[in-house]
């Protein structure tokens, strides 16, 4: 089984009706294709539509993938359990997005994370043998699905190089740099500190004294759930 969460697949009548719900051209899979274009894909394309409770696993870690499974609504949080048995934070995905793309066709294709369902969530699903189909039918789709994978392993490397910092305010910085630029200084954290803990492996007193250390010392502003950078030099340096 890939999930232990409340699914429902719709009959036939109400999957055509929903398939209609959601703009597909959000996603980066699906740039330059027209509204045409996707709602024939997505109408010969989607097998079956789940609906995950909030607080529900879509898939856990090491799931064999059937499907290439694209969140359509909802948000989701990936976690990996460690070695040490610790849970890692990697990432948090909102619509539309498919899930671990760069996977889907591994000789040992399985799910590298745990994805939690944070609030209630729709995704649908297309045949791996489907979407590889459709891929070599259409140039367009596959540079698509190679520059997400691409820029997906960009990211990792990012997270590999923050893990890589040994100090907790070296690895905020970093994220905060990640999230912000000298012209957009400011960004909402959508994560909570608890969450923002587990993200860098760390307990959550450990990271409100960091953030309070930051803040006395100018580097950074919090004002509710924004975060403003004051002096991105230093933030820089503490890296």
């Amino acid at each position: 089984m890939l999930k232990d969460g409340t699914i429902f697949i719709q009959s036939l009548f109400n999957k055509m009706n929903s398939l209609q719900e959601y703009d597909l051209s959000t996603c980066s899979l699906f740039d330059g294709m027209t509204n045409d274009e996707l709602d024939e894909f997505v109408d010969k394309s989607v097998c079956e539509i789940w609906h995950i409770d909030k607080g529900e696993r879509v898939v856990r870690q090491n799931d064999l993938i059937r499907y290439l499974i694209l969140l359509v609504d909802g948000l989701v949080r990936t976690e990996m359990i460690t070695k040490e048995g610790n849970v890692l934070e990697i990432e948090f995905l909102e619509p539309i997005r498919p899930l671990a793309p760069a996977f889907i066709f591994a000789t040992n294709c399985r799910f590298p994370v745990d994805v939690i369902a944070m609030q209630p969530s729709v995704f649908y699903l297309i045949e791996k043998n489907v979407w590889l189909a459709e891929m070599m039918k259409n140039e367009r789709l596959l540079t698509n699905f190679l520059k997400l994978n691409s820029n997906m392993t960009v990211f990792l490397s990012n997270k590999v190089q923050m893990m890589s910092i040994k100090s907790l305010k070296g690895k905020l910085s970093l994220y905060i740099l990640e999230n912000t630029t000298a012209q957009q200084p400011s960004f909402v954290m959508k994560r909570t500190q608890t969450q923002l803990a587990e993200y860098f492996g760390v307990q959550r007193p450990s990271l409100a004294r960091t953030i309070g250390e930051m803040i006395e010392e100018g580097l950074i502003a919090m004002q509710k759930k924004t975060l403003t950078v004051v002096d991105r030099k230093k933030l820089e340096a503490g890296i």
